[in-house]
C-alpha cells in the first residue's frame, strides 16, 4: 500500500508541476498579450479621436479652407497625415462604410471649395456607391444672389482596395445637363475611413476632409 500511495503522490505532484509550467509558459504570456493589445487599442483610439477633433475644429474654423492662414493649412496637413497613419479601415473601397453621402468640410482645392469664385451655399456633397461604381458631387452655387444647383456624375474604376480612377460622365447646371469631355478624369485615393470621417487625396495633390 505504501508503494501504491507513494506512486500516486509522485504522479499527482508531477501533473501539478506540468500544469503550473503550462500556465506560466502559455497562459500568462497570452494574458499579457491580450492586456497589452487592449491597452494599445485604447491608447490609439484616444489619440485618433483627439486628432479627429482637432482636424474638424480647424476645418470648420477655416470655412472649408477658404479662410485658412498658411499656419492653419500646415497644421491641417500635419493632422491629416497623422490620422492617415491610424486608419482603422485597411480596405476602404471594400468597406460598406464608404457608401454614403459625404459632406466636404475642408480641401486645399480652391476650385472645389469656391475660393475666389461664386460662393457655395450649404453643403458640398459627394455620394459614393461602390456596388454601381458611381460617384456624384453636388452643390448649390450663388450666381449674383440666384441659387443654382450643380451636379457632376462620375464612374469609378477601382485599381486596388483604396484607390479608384474617376471618369467624369455628366455635368448639370440647374436644368441644363451635358456630357463631360473624355479628358475630364482623375483619381480617388481614400487614405482614412471610419464611421463618420473620410480622408481622401486627389490626383492634383489636393487633400479632402469629409464627414457624414
Amino acid at each position: 500500500e505504501r508503494g501504491i500511495h507513494h506512486h500516486v503522490y509522485i504522479s499527482g505532484n508531477s501533473a501539478g508541476s506540468d500544469t503550473s509550467k503550462m500556465v506560466k509558459t502559455t497562459v500568462f504570456p497570452l494574458l499579457l498579450l491580450a492586456i497589452a493589445s487592449t491597452t494599445s487599442a485604447f491608447i490609439f483610439d484616444g489619440v485618433r479621436q483627439k486628432l479627429k477633433a482637432d482636424l474638424l475644429d480647424l476645418s470648420y474654423e477655416t470655412k472649408r479652407g477658404i479662410e485658412a492662414t498658411p499656419e492653419q493649412t500646415e497644421r491641417i496637413k500635419d493632422l491629416f497625415v497623422k490620422l492617415e497613419r491610424l486608419n482603422p479601415t485597411r480596405k476602404p473601397l471594400k468597406s460598406p462604410l464608404i457608401n454614403a453621402d459625404w459632406s466636404l468640410v475642408y480641401s486645399t482645392s480652391d476650385s472645389i471649395i469656391g475660393k475666389g469664385d461664386f460662393p457655395r451655399i450649404g453643403p458640398i456633397v459627394q455620394k459614393i456607391d461602390t456596388p454601381s461604381l458611381m460617384a456624384e458631387n453636388s452643390e448649390v452655387v450663388s450666381y449674383f444672389g440666384i441659387k443654382v444647383p450643380r451636379k457632376i456624375t462620375a464612374e469609378l474604376s477601382p485599381q486596388n482596395d483604396k484607390l479608384a480612377n474617376v471618369q467624369f460622365k455628366r455635368f448639370s447646371i440647374g436644368p441644363v445637363g451635358f456630357d463631360a469631355p473624355e479628358q475630364f478624369k482623375g483619381f480617388l485615393d481614400i487614405t482614412y475611413l471610419d464611421d463618420d470621417l473620410r480622408l481622401t487625396r486627389g490626383d492634383k495633390g489636393n487633400i479632402f476632409v469629409l464627414t457624414r
